[in-house]
C-alpha cells in the first residue's frame, strides 16, 4: 500500500505544479507569439505553441512606454522599503523576543492587532494625512508607511525567542553590549528569517496597486503595477505587448526567489515550529 501510495501522492504534487505554473508557462508563451495568434483558441494544444516565435513584443513594450523608467521606480521602491524594513522589523522584533521593559506585552499585542486591519481600511485617512503632508506624487509616500510591518515584526519575533540565550549571555560576558551583540550574534544566526521576510515584502510590495493608483499622478514615480494597468488602456490594446509586459515584470520577483529560496524555506520552517 505504501509502494502505490507514494507515486500517487508525487503525481497529485505533479499535477498541482503544473496547474500552479500554467498561468506563467501561457503568459511566457504568448508573449513570443504575434498579436494576431495570441488569443487565438483553434488548433487545439498546439495552439499553446508558437509557431514563429520572436522578440517583436518586448520590443513595442519599449517603444511604446517608458518601461526601463518603471522598472527602476519599482526596483528603488522595493528596494528602499525592503533594506529600511529589515532594519527597523528585526529591531523591533528582537526588542519584543529578548529585551526587558515596561509595556513590552501590551506594546506586542498592539502589534499584532495591527496585523489583520487591511490597507484598503486605512487607505483614506492615510491618503488623507498625506495629502495634508504634501507627499503625493513622491517616492517617499511610496515608501514610508510601509517600511515598519507588523507582520514582519512578528516572525523575527518568532525566530528570536527560539534562539538560545547563552550566545547572548556569552557575547555580554565578552562586554557586548546590546547594539553590538544584535549585529555580531543575532543578525547571524538568523539569516532564514531575513531572507524570508524579504521574499515576503519583496512579493507583496511589488505587486502593490491600490496605494500607488491613489497616491500618484505622473510617470516619473510610476510603478510597474500601476504601469501595466494603463499600458492596457493605452491604444491601440495587443495582448502580445501586454503578456511581453507581464513577463519583464514577473522576472525580478522569480530571480529573487531563486535567489533566496533555500532561505526561505528554511526560515518559514523555523518560524513555523518555534512560534
Amino acid at each position: 500500500m505504501k509502494r502505490l501510495l507514494t507515486p500517487l501522492t508525487y503525481l497529485c504534487l505533479l499535477l498541482c505544479g503544473l496547474l500552479f505554473i500554467s498561468p506563467v508557462g501561457f503568459l511566457l508563451i504568448g508573449s513570443l507569439k504575434p498579436d494576431d495568434l495570441v488569443l487565438v483558441e483553434s488548433g487545439g494544444w498546439r495552439a499553446l505553441w508558437p509557431t514563429s516565435a520572436s522578440l517583436e513584443n518586448y520590443r513595442d513594450v519599449f517603444t511604446r512606454v517608458d518601461f526601463t523608467r518603471y522598472l527602476l521606480n519599482s526596483l528603488f521602491i522595493n528596494g528602499m522599503i525592503l533594506g529600511t524594513g529589515l532594519l527597523v522589523n528585526s529591531i523591533a522584533g528582537y526588542s519584543f523576543a529578548r529585551l526587558p521593559w515596561r509595556g513590552r506585552g501590551l506594546l506586542f499585542n498592539l502589534v499584532l492587532a495591527v496585523m489583520i486591519i487591511p490597507l484598503e481600511a486605512i487607505a483614506v485617512p492615510l491618503f488623507y494625512i498625506v495629502s495634508l503632508l504634501g507627499w503625493r506624487d513622491t517616492y517617499l509616500v511610496q515608501i514610508l508607511p510601509f517600511i515598519a510591518n507588523a507582520f514582519s515584526i512578528y516572525l523575527f519575533y518568532t525566530y528570536f525567542i527560539g534562539l538560545p540565550r547563552e550566545l547572548e549571555e556569552a557575547a555580554r560576558i565578552d562586554g557586548a553590549g546590546v547594539v553590538r551583540t544584535f549585529i555580531d550574534i543575532i543578525v547571524p544566526n538568523a539569516k532564514p528569517v531575513f531572507a524570508s521576510v524579504a521574499i515576503l515584502t519583496f512579493l507583496t510590495q511589488w505587486g502593490a496597486f491600490l496605494w500607488p493608483l491613489l497616491v500618484t499622478s505622473s510617470e516619473a514615480v510610476r510603478p510597474l503595477p500601476l504601469a501595466i494597468a494603463t499600458f492596457h488602456g493605452l491604444p491601440p490594446l495587443r495582448w502580445g505587448d501586454l503578456f511581453a509586459f507581464g513577463v519583464m515584470m514577473v522576472l525580478p520577483i522569480l530571480s529573487v526567489f531563486l535567489l533566496f529560496q533555500r532561505l526561505f524555506v528554511r526560515g518559514v520552517a523555523a518560524t513555523g515550529i518555534k512560534g
